[in-house]
């Protein structure tokens, strides 16, 4: 993953991006989210970071704190799902988070040193950014050497001024979950009219990269999206 302005001490630093966990409900989705933790525990990345969704019912509550005790260095924000603003009959909200060992993010930051350089992550909390009132530029530490921001909804890449964040990691979508294979593409069902869809995208606001989550919504299955832990391996842009 190429950052224009990556200090050299900080080429090839590895973050594991996950999201959309989804956990509470019947669903293969879970299955996933197990593989994914066990893969990144193994891989051992720099920084773990989670864009949210991680619940969908109180029920999930305790797999996650399991879960995330296994996750190396590990930051997260809440979805709209976490917090039941979902039109998901099946979703309820959670009556509080254990995190253990993780750090949650909401509306505030940590700033950390990996190899001997400033490392800031930000964090946007689902409520203030869906009411409107979210300022992610405010959080931004203009002394880090490099500045991450997490929020579970992509389109926050367009709300952000140029400089602020160098990359932004975002959920939301699933790849559109149930999607239908068309001759030109996919025609995503669940999300037809997104311009970020999953993947990398550079903007003049920073990289934005977006995941396709793990687990499920709605239906307890995907079809022709799969499910996705991403490490990125950050590199100087020539």
């Amino acid at each position: 993953m190429p950052l224009r302005g990556l200090l050299r001490e900080l080429d090839g630093l590895r973050i594991a991006h996950l999201s959309d966990f989804h956990l509470g409900l019947p669903s293969r989705g879970e299955k996933a989210v197990e593989r994914a933790v066990e893969w990144v525990a193994h891989q051992r990345p720099d920084l773990t970071l989670i864009s949210g969704d991680l619940v969908s019912h109180p029920r999930g509550e305790r797999k996650l704190r399991e879960l995330l005790d296994r996750l190396p260095a590990c930051y997260a924000v809440l979805g709209n799902h976490d917090v039941a603003k979902t039109r998901d009959p099946f979703g309820r909200r959670s009556r509080s988070y254990d995190f253990g060992t993780a750090t949650l993010l909401a509306n505030d930051s940590r700033t950390i040193e990996l190899r001997g350089r400033r490392v800031q992550i930000a964090g946007v909390d689902p409520m203030s950014y869906m009411a409107g009132l979210a300022r992610p530029d405010e959080l931004a530490d203009p002394s880090a050497d490099l500045r991450i921001l997490l929020c579970h909804f992509p389109r926050v890449i367009d709300r952000i001024r140029p400089g602020s964040f160098d990359l932004v990691l975002a959920g939301h979508l699933h790849a559109g979950q149930i999607c239908v294979p068309l001759p030109g593409g996919r025609l995503r069902l669940a999300h037809l009219r997104w311009h970020y869809i999953q993947g990398l995208y550079e903007r003049p606001a920073g990289v934005l990269h977006l995941s396709p989550g793990l687990g499920t919504t709605f239906v307890p299955f995907r079809f022709f999206a799969r499910p996705e832990a991403t490490e990125l391996v950050l590199h100087l842009s020539a």
